[in-house]
């Protein structure tokens, strides 16, 4: 009897590195196609004769039905279970490829290609798979966890820019999308090792006995939380208006469209080192404080990639600078959501605060190809992104990483 623990610890760290090893291939095979959508836009609006700002009304319809689904896909997956969201999600995701393939009308690229998309996307995303890593990890490994499960979804950017591009060049662009979408259907598979739900894991805990309602409450009254809801908000306005955007714009520049696909993998490859370094910086360090620098590094190279001379070399500094910040705002975020307020609700008020990030993504995807068909330069939406950055840095810093006070028969973690 005196040996069984020593046999169960090293059981339960196998089956923690299978979770979150079939978690990061999810969030590769998620994040992956959507970010690479960029390089979708010019063959399909050549090919169907539409302007730009009907392709970014489907990307920005993608990325709000993404947000609007990431609570409602959260607290599905904290009660019935995340296999069963995720198997769901794929099959979605899958559809809404090979519609957005196949479309003849902007409306149908809408609906595929915006909705379908957007609410797979919600639902095999990060808040799912890093609820289910919280459940599985302890509190003083969560944040480190998160930043290994934020650079994988980083990884399917690197992996699938020139994936996609080359499908694209053998395939044509509506085969290459029929593809990405097959290759959806393996997640369900990958899905079998995180199933369970807000009361299952290995994390030993005593929760408080809130209600769903009660615990929507208790977060939109608590400062920090809102405050941080607000500041995401930004980090969706730049990173989607890059993705959707600046293979295009590198495009006008004059610049090789080589360029673009190695701007958009250095930005996934960069990514990776990025979201690993944000969750062992968190792990030790203040996390607010870390939001706070890695949105004014953002405006800062921004601001420098406008006013220096605009050149194949410095796109990829700027793209390598990008990546490093890209996701790197995801784990510190979702590690101040669960040290506020604990796992058992983790999924819902996660993805609450991905909603204001999606909401941040469709404006500055619509935005971005509006202003672009009424000037003829993406110049506003950049200088918009420096200034909303700055006020991202500020919101953050009054953020207090702490547990929400509560009564005395709530139990810490």
């Amino acid at each position: 009897m005196s040996h069984a623990p020593a046999k169960t610890m090293p059981a339960r760290r196998y089956a923690l590195w299978i979770i979150i090893t079939c978690g990061c291939l999810i969030a590769a095979l998620n994040f992956g196609p959507r970010s690479a959508m960029g390089f979708f836009q010019l063959p399909m609006l050549a090919e169907r004769g539409w302007d730009r700002t009907t392709f970014a009304l489907a990307m920005a319809i993608q990325n709000l039905l993404w947000g609007f689904g990431q609570p409602v896909f959260g607290a599905l997956a904290d009660r019935y279970g995340t296999w069963r969201v995720l198997s769901l999600s794929a099959v979605l995701y899958a559809i809404g490829m090979i519609m957005m393939a196949t479309a003849q009308t902007p409306t149908m690229l809408h609906l595929g290609g915006g909705v379908l998309v957007g609410i797979a996307v919600a639902g095999s995303s990060f808040s799912i798979v890093l609820a289910a890593f919280a459940r599985n990890t302890p509190p003083d490994k969560r944040s480190i966890v998160f930043g290994i499960g934020t650079a994988a979804g980083s990884a399917g950017m690197f992996f699938f820019a020139p994936i996609s591009q080359g499908l694209i060049s053998a395939l044509g662009w509506s085969d290459a999308l029929v593809w990405l979408g097959i290759l959806m259907l393996l997640i369900p598979v990958l899905a079998i090792p995180l199933a369970g739900n807000s009361k299952s894991g290995t994390v030993s805990q005593v929760e408080f006995d809130q209600s769903m309602g009660a615990a929507l409450r208790e977060a939109f009254a608590h400062k920090s939380y809102v405050l941080l809801i607000s500041g995401f908000f930004v980090c969706g306005f730049q990173v989607a208006f890059i993705t959707a955007h600046f293979p295009a714009y590198i495009g006008d520049l004059g610049i090789a469209p080589v360029y673009a696909v190695l701007a958009i993998a250095f930005i996934g490859f960069f990514n990776i080192i990025g979201s690993l370094a944000s969750g062992f910086i968190g792990q030790s360090y203040s996390k607010p404080m870390l939001l706070v620098w890695i949105y004014l590094a953002r405006s800062v190279a921004v601001t420098a990639f406008l006013l220096l001379p605009q050149t194949p070399t410095s796109v990829i500094v700027f793209s390598i600078v990008m990546g490093l910040l890209w996701l790197s705002t995801v784990a510190p975020t979702n590690g101040l959501v669960a040290i506020m307020f604990g796992t058992r609700y983790l999924g819902m008020l996660g993805g609450i605060v991905f909603l204001s990030h999606q909401m941040g993504s469709f404006l500055g995807v619509w935005l971005g190809g509006y202003l672009y068909d009424v000037f003829g330069t993406y110049d506003p939406v950049w200088w918009l992104g420096v200034a909303l950055g700055l006020f991202a840095a500020a919101v953050h810093w009054p953020i207090r990483e702490a547990p929400v006070e509560r009564g005395p028969l709530v139990a810490a973690e």
